[in-house]
């Protein structure tokens, strides 16, 4: 397994932190990273490391067996560093999270299992935390100071999900629409793949699509101008398949133009844009109550997407927030500060018998399942 690791840290503290700011420490294996991070109680980011799996870009997307053994392998070593760089140890952190669902259930588990039997070992709570609520509390990380309040509008645009949702408090959300087929950055992976540029897709298409112009093609904007907030990606990924076929009718991918598949990339790119600012117009509409507008998940890395989202928010006199792009795609921080969320709101949770779960609707608090039945 070839695995490239980065440890990201804060400066070490002079002393230990104080009894009254709590350490807590974070899992995060929903899907192909591996990722750890420490947060003082106020949210200030002691340390967090991620170790991105590599071997999934030579199968063209993440093998759930392969990703959950490489958790596995990765996790005791990872978790080290991360204390060390935080010049703490495991006696020092009072609280144990870690992402539970959604996501890829193997992975979920290795995760998942590993903070909590560090939770039992030292007799500590655990607090199972909702990849999703992660995310779309992320801004409100006091590092980045975003002053974020509720209500607030929450984009969600990932590879596995799409989502409008009412961020109301923590712990009360509304969805408003979500994704009817494909996710935005699963039909960014599949686009990426027709044009021959390998997996990861999203990151590779962004860079394509700048040698591009993104009204060469006139591609479908499915659903956009519709009532509600849904979304749809299936008829925009089948019309530029029809598309690269006109100039590759035998699928060979390496005999594309350079600027056939630019202009592509950039008219692909653009559509996904027009079709979430559209959205996000109609989500403003039955959230007039919103202070700000919020894009979040892996997706929120493309820089024509926030440009979009930010000039729908401006429109309509709300700041826009993004978190930087390492906080964008799966990480560990947004993990701790979730469950930091809910320690602030009060509530003393220890779910050590939460079970692992791939489907977590936000509306249920934490998974029902008791651990023995998962």
């Amino acid at each position: 397994m070839t695995d490239s690791a980065i440890i990201r840290a804060m400066p070490a503290p002079a002393t230990r932190p104080s009894t009254s700011v709590r350490p807590l420490l974070a899992i995060e294996t929903s899907c192909d990273d591996t990722a750890c991070a420490i947060l003082a109680y106020d949210g200030t980011i002691l340390a967090e490391g991620v170790l991105s799996q590599t071997d999934h870009a030579i199968l063209g997307g993440v093998v759930p067996e392969i990703a959950a053994r490489a958790h596995l392998d990765a996790l005791p070593t990872l978790v080290s560093e991360v204390l060390k760089k935080a010049s703490l140890t495991l006696a020092d952190i009072d609280i144990f999270a870690g992402t539970t669902g959604p996501g890829l259930i193997g992975g979920l588990i290795v995760g998942s299992s590993y903070a909590k039997g560090l939770a039992m070992a030292l007799h500590r709570p655990f607090v199972a935390v909702n990849h999703i609520e992660a995310h779309i509390l992320t801004p409100r990380l006091p590092s980045l100071g975003a002053d974020l309040h509720f209500p607030y509008l929450t984009m969600l645009v990932s590879g596995g999900h799409c989502q409008c949702v009412s961020v109301e408090e923590t712990g009360r959300y509304v969805r408003l629409g979500g994704t009817i087929d494909d996710a935005a950055g699963e039909a960014f992976d599949k686009v990426a793949k027709m044009l021959g540029l390998g997996w990861p897709g999203g990151p590779a298409l962004e860079k394509l699509a700048t040698e591009g112009q993104d009204d060469a093609y006139a591609l479908p904007r499915p659903l956009k101008g519709r009532e509600g907030c849904d979304f749809s990606f299936s008829g925009l990924k089948t019309a530029v398949s029809r598309l690269i076929d006109t100039q590759d009718p035998t699928g060979s991918r390496d005999a594309l133009p350079r600027q056939f598949a630019a202009d592509v990339a950039a008219s692909f790119q653009r559509a996904v844009a027009d079709v979430m600012a559209d959205r996000a117009e109609h989500a403003l509409t039955l959230s007039p109550n919103a202070t700000a507008l919020v894009v979040a998940g892996g997706v929120a890395a493309n820089k024509t997407l926030r440009h979009a989202l930010e000039k729908v928010a401006v429109a309509h006199g709300i700041p826009f927030f993004a978190p930087p792009l390492r906080l964008c795609t799966d990480n560990a921080v947004m993990v701790a500060w979730a469950a930091l969320e809910r320690l602030h709101a009060g509530e003393t949770p220890n779910e050590i018998d939460t079970a692992a779960r791939p489907r977590w609707p936000l509306s249920e608090r934490t998974p029902a399942i008791p651990e023995h039945a998962s």
